[in-house]
């Protein structure tokens, strides 16, 4: 689970804006090591998991389409396809998520709430194998090798 950072921040309008995040990401998020699709990539993710970090109780609306750590992603425009096969394969990875927390498309909760629900509730091998069984990421992802201790 994500722990808070030793940065400090009160700006409110920071803290208060509403982040969109694709489903699956909240055990991506978990799992980078700085491993990605391109520098600007990895850089990006860092500021996200930064940002998620410092302000725990920040909304997310928990998505299955390109979010803010897509943006930086070099395969974005794929992804943006709705019919390529990345895109299908992607969004599943999200409503897989969704469905084993049982919430919809579009529901919004603070970060904090939101790992806390997919590690209480992505515990059993298989779970984490139906949302990252298809992901190449998936050796090199702390989150999804937790499941092989």
């Amino acid at each position: 689970m994500l722990k808070k950072s030793n940065t400090s921040g009160s700006d409110s309008e920071t803290r208060s804006k509403c982040l969109k995040i694709r489903a699956h990401h909240l055990c991506c998020i978990q799992g980078f090591q700085g491993y990605g699709y391109s520098p600007v990539f990895v850089a990006n993710m860092r500021a996200v998991i930064s940002d998620i970090k410092a302000f725990p109780s920040r909304s997310l609306e928990l998505v299955s389409e390109c979010d803010v750590i897509c943006a930086s992603c070099p395969g974005k425009r794929e992804c943006t396809a709705q019919e390529s096969t990345s895109s299908r394969r992607i969004k599943s990875m999200d409503l897989v998520v969704m469905e084993k927390l049982k919430i919809k498309e579009g529901t919004v909760m603070e970060a904090d709430e939101a790992f806390s629900l997919v590690n209480s509730q992505l515990v059993n091998p298989s779970d984490i194998n139906d949302v990252c069984g298809t992901c190449k990421w998936r050796q090199k992802c702390l989150w999804y090798m937790q499941d092989e201790e």
